[in-house]
């Protein structure tokens, strides 16, 4: 860009931006490389002792446990210190968290001294650094860019997020079977990646805060501004109850050794099958934004999330499996792209910190809370009964939701109240604020 005040065409002209777009898809790799690992070794240790598939599916429920309560109680001040802190310093703090956790993993995996007790513990060393680093670093991305370029900044960040979420796993597939240590150490590395970007971003605004309200106070009006946002709190619980009841991912494990008997290189191939998915329909809508009726999209593509899930729960072909996957990683990017872009869109600045720690709260509880409700009814019911109930469980969720929340089926596009796209940068011009390249 010429030294001037013209506005970016794309948020990937605003150096801030793209710096902090590789930060959030390097540390999306690194956690979930890391996440499934972490699950395959709890449920290897546990049938090696002589456990029975179920006492074992009850392991990695506790692992999902262990990573959502950390989550679950800190939520509240989360948020609030994503609003009333330096969100770049937050997330860079966060990182080195993870990062320490990923350098203990690999050491224990390579000296041999991995056990259930050390996995458990990183657990919630991870669930706490995640806890402050998903509010801080979903509300910094609307800072970095002009408001007009808001909407596309919001979907970018979204695709890097899930993006880096289905294919982390895939990552970490693959390395183990090259060596237990690897993904620990490419965790490492993808790590050190997201903090050296975090730190080449400059100095953004922060929002604008109420001197007079104690944190408590803030903390409330938070909640309450998700309670009276009925498009908020029906896209944030469509999420909550939908990933909930229909997340296989914790039985991966269970599927790779058990039922396809494909061991290792399998669990890589269906890690990997929901990535291919998603990088498809975020490549999609890379070059064709989605414009249209996005509300009654995004409750059709938790439908076939959920039908999908049904099918790759009763499937004992690898080759089905894999393919519901697919349709299952393609489903989930469609839905997040349009939940995650409706919920920025429609929440103030001054809010959006508070705003997305309950979205991560959600998404937690979901992803890691809804691991553990799949590893305990996998353990009283059986795995394939688990991953069915729950795949009809989302659907059921679609049409109660599309009821409760009208809202949602009602929504055509983006376009949010004019208000809520002003931002503290606007106070200057974008030459200060978004240090274009």
């Amino acid at each position: 860009m010429s030294d001037t005040d013209q506005i970016p065409s794309h948020p990937f002209r605003v150096h801030n931006f793209r710096a902090y777009w590789v930060s959030r898809f390097a540390m999306t790799l690194a956690q979930y490389a890391m996440l499934l690992i972490i699950g395959w070794q709890t449920y290897n240790i546990a049938r090696d002792g002589g456990m029975s598939i179920a006492e074992a599916s009850g392991q990695l429920a506790l692992i999902g446990l262990f990573q959502f309560l950390p989550l679950f109680v800190l939520t509240p001040f989360t948020g609030l210190a994503a609003d009333r802190f330096d969100r770049r310093r937050l997330g860079q703090l966060t990182v080195l968290l993870q990062f320490a956790c990923a350098a203990a993993l690999a050491w224990f995996t390579w000296s041999g001294a991995i056990t259930l007790p050390v996995l458990f513990s990183i657990a919630v060393l991870l669930g706490i650094a995640r806890g402050f680093a998903g509010p801080a670093l979903s509300a910094l991305a609307p800072n970095l860019v002009p408001k007009a370029l808001l909407p596309t900044a919001i979907a970018l960040s979204s695709i890097a997020w899930q993006v880096g979420m289905i294919i982390g796993p895939a990552i970490g597939g693959v390395l183990y079977r090259a060596g237990p240590a690897l993904p620990y150490f490419a965790a490492c590395a993808l790590f050190a990646v997201s903090l050296i970007a975090l730190s080449i971003i400059g100095k953004v605004p922060q929002p604008a805060t109420r001197k007079d309200q104690r944190p408590i106070g803030a903390i409330i009006d938070g909640v309450s501004y998700v309670v009276r946002n009925k498009m908020v709190l029906g896209a944030i619980t469509l999420d909550l109850f939908a990933v909930f009841l229909a997340g296989a991912t914790a039985l991966f494990p269970v599927y790779a050794r058990d039922i396809l008997n494909a061991g290792e290189v399998g669990l890589g191939f269906l890690a990997a099958a929901p990535a291919v998915g998603a990088a498809v329909t975020a490549l999609w809508f890379s070059f064709r934004p989605l414009k249209t009726n996005v509300g009654p999209k995004m409750l059709w593509a938790v439908a076939v999330f959920g039908l999908a899930t049904i099918v790759f729960g009763l499937s004992t072909s690898m080759p089905l499996s894999l393919a519901m996957l697919v349709i299952v990683g393609a489903a989930d990017m469609f839905s997040v792209y349009i939940r995650q872009s409706l919920i920025q869109l429609h929440t103030p600045d001054d809010k959006r910190g508070r705003v997305s720690s309950a979205s991560l709260l959600t998404i937690s509880a979901s992803n890691e809370g809804g691991d553990a409700f799949s590893g305990f009814l996998a353990s009283a019911v059986g795995p394939v009964a688990a991953v069915v109930a729950g795949g009809i469980g989302a659907i059921v969720t679609v049409g109660l939701w599309s009821r409760i929340f009208p809202v949602l089926r009602m929504t055509k596009s983006f376009d949010p109240p004019k208000d809520m796209l002003d931002t503290p940068s606007d106070t200057k011009s974008p030459k200060e604020n978004h240090q274009e390249a």
